[in-house]
């Protein structure tokens, strides 16, 4: 059983343990999320509760999703995102708050990573490259990339140039460093996917950190 909320990325600061040592921190929005719509196994084959986040007027809300929020009655949502397994009974309409997480907890952070356009294999794979010098005219180029006539094809997953980044990623076992229900901010230690004001999707870490 898990337990989670949607946050949004502020940015990243420091700041100083009982020990004197500079930590980084990112911080995170995490405004109440509502809980939209609460799934079973007899109703939908699976149990998972649906979280809304990010308030926004009803013109900008198509007619049936609409009436998917007004079961809620809780307003208007941008985004929407489940939690599989919810920990609790949490009925349409209940506000999941920062408080639910503590300092020290672990968390697995869902995002997306910033994207960089297209790239290179040297950027986007780290490959050496070829000679500087001399005239070999081979520097930033993927090289070789069959397997001659047999099996006359290029294998699936090969490392070429491609777009780089805006991928779905999760970083797993991420310090819960402090919550501050009182700005509706919580701060965990590291990086974490995406950039400012990024959305997030905070849940408990399956696994626990060391």
């Amino acid at each position: 059983m898990k337990k989670g909320l949607i946050g949004r990325k502020l940015g990243m600061t420091q700041v100083f343990s009982e020990s004197g040592e500079a930590v980084p921190i990112t911080v995170i929005e995490v405004e109440p999320s509502v809980v939209i719509q609460k799934k079973t196994v007899e109703t939908d084959g699976y149990d998972a509760v649906q979280l809304g986040y990010g308030r926004i007027k009803q013109s900008r809300v198509t007619k049936p999703r609409q009436g998917h929020f007004n079961r809620a009655g809780k307003g208007m949502f941008r985004f929407l995102r489940e939690i599989r397994e919810f920990v609790g009974d949490h009925e349409p309409g209940h506000e999941i708050n920062a408080d639910i997480f503590k300092a020290g907890d672990f968390v697995d952070i869902t995002g997306t990573t910033k994207g960089k356009g297209f790239a290179g294999v040297i950027k986007r794979h780290g490959f050496g490259g070829g000679r500087g010098s001399h005239g070999s005219m081979f520097h930033r180029a993927p090289g070789s990339i069959g397997a001659s006539a047999d099996p006359s094809r290029v294998f699936k997953g090969k490392k070429l140039p491609g777009q780089m980044g805006n991928v779905r990623k999760t970083i797993k076992n991420v310090l819960v460093w402090a919550i501050r229900p009182d700005k509706q901010v919580m701060l965990v230690k590291g990086p974490v996917p995406g950039g400012e004001k990024g959305l997030l999707l905070v849940v408990q870490s399956a696994k626990t950190g060391k």
